[in-house]
Parts: C-alpha cells; structure tokens; sequence
C-alpha cells in the first residue's frame, strides 16, 4: 500500500499522508514517496500549489516512526558525509524530512487534521501556509524522549511564533490547541474539521489563480530575504522585480487590469 497519495485538480497537488493506522507517522519509505510526489509537484508545469494533508481526523502527523527507526545500521560518522539517500539508508533519515533541497518554489499549504506533534510539526513548519481544524493539536515532544526536534523544527518555531511560546514548547513538549496555535501565530486559520479540505483547497485555488512566475518569485524571495538587512534584501527585491518586468504575465496582468477582466496567466 502507498503511503502517499497524490491527486491533481485545477492546478493544485494535493499530498496525503496514508497511514491512518500509524496517526501518519513518517517512516523512511512514506518520507522518499512524499518527496517523489513534491519532485512531480516541482516539475509539472500545470500544477501551481501543493496542499499537504493527513488521512482521517485523527492526526496530520505524529511525528518520526519510532517503531521503524529505533536502530541504525552504522555509527553517525559512517552516515554524515553520504549523500542524502545513502545517509537515511544508514540510519541518517532525519535528512529525508528537510525538503530545502527539493527546491520548490511553488506553494505548499499545510491543511492540519488532528495531531502535528514532533517531525509533523516540524513538516508543517516548512509549509508557506498553515491552517488547522478545531481539533488540531501541536507539539514538539522530543525533550521528552532524550532527543531534540532535528530537522530545523526549534530554528523555525522561533521564526514563526514569539521566542517565549517556541522556548516553552520545545523545553517542557506540552502541547497546544489549534485556539492558542492560531492565537500566536503558528496557523493563520482554525476551522471546522469536516471544512478544513475545503478551506485549503480554496487558498490554493487563488494561488493558483495569480501569476505563477510571480507567486514562485515571492516564495523564493521570502526564503532568501529573511536574514538580510533591509537595504540587501531590497536589492534582491529589485533583481526579481526586474526579472519579472517584461515577463508576458506581467503585461497580460496589466492589461487585464485596465480592460476591467480576469488576467489569463501563463506562467511565462
């Protein structure tokens, strides 16, 4: 059985995670499917926003399979200097989970169902987007079990929420509700489970419905601008504006906007 599924509609990918049973517990076989269908996502040029979901309404994500990945065949040493595929065959899976060097430029909107606690949470904090049903619940839960979140999950909470709220999630692994992930900021939406598909799919559909080159170009600049000073980052912003100028979108949008109609976008 599949441990992914991916479906098209309308210009949008939608990613689930399959293992209902396993609260959608990433192993290193469902992790290299996910990333094979982000990889698809990447390359298909109708598809301009991913939605990345859990099977079910229990969970979105538990975490790390502890059950499948307890041992490693060889010592940290062996694994650290492999390429990413040979790492996590040697017990380095970790790297599997930090989808950077995919380089996707398109969208991903994290639709939370359930529990996103652990590399879940730490998935999702690599998404553009996040919303949650009412019933969602977040953690990071690895002080917990003699560990740490390794997959840049402490670096990015911090970035995403006040320091004060990532510090007391990481240091105790309490976990929170969709109200208070929403209240400081780690979801941008809370709703009603049975409308949370729904409710992603529509942000995705205007995503969609906007400039591909443009929309690319602000996730990009997004990652690539945060640690820069502001004159530095505007300087960037100026490249990519100028990469944009004459771009046939930017003139359809333009257009559109005087005729008084809906732009036709191209992504060229």
């Amino acid at each position: 059985m599949n441990s992914i599924r991916f479906d098209a509609q309308d210009g949008v990918g939608i990613i689930t995670i399959d293992r209902p049973d396993a609260m959608n517990a990433l192993g290193i076989e469902t992790l290299r499917a996910l990333r094979a269908a982000l990889v698809e996502l990447r390359d298909r040029s109708d598809l301009r926003v991913a939605v990345l979901t859990g099977a079910g309404t229990r969970a979105f994500c538990a975490g790390a399979d502890l059950k499948g990945t307890r041992a490693s065949p060889a010592s940290y040493a062996e694994a650290v200097f492999r390429s990413t595929e040979a790492a996590a065959d040697l017990g380095l899976y970790i790297r599997l989970m930090d989808l950077a060097e995919l380089g996707l430029n398109k969208p991903m909107i994290a639709a939370i169902n359930g529990h996103c606690l652990g590399a879940g949470l730490e998935l999702a904090l690599q998404c553009d987007l996040r919303i949650a049903s009412a019933t969602a619940q977040f953690g990071l839960p690895e002080a917990r079990v003699g560990s740490i979140p390794a997959v840049g999950g402490l670096h990015r909470l911090l970035r995403a929420v006040p320091p004060a709220h990532a510090m007391q999630m990481a240091l105790t692994g309490e976990r929170i509700g969709a109200a208070h992930a929403q209240h400081i900021g780690l979801v941008s939406e809370v709703v009603e489970p049975a409308a949370l598909l729904d409710r992603a799919l529509a942000l995705a559909a205007a995503i969609a419905a906007n400039a591909p080159l443009a929309v690319q170009a602000i996730k990009r600049l997004s990652r690539q601008t945060l640690h820069l000073s502001d004159s530095d980052a505007q300087q960037l912003t100026e490249l990519t504006w100028g990469a944009l100028r004459d771009t046939q979108d930017r003139i359809e949008g333009r257009q559109a906007f005087a005729d008084k109609r809906a732009p036709v976008f191209a992504g060229r």
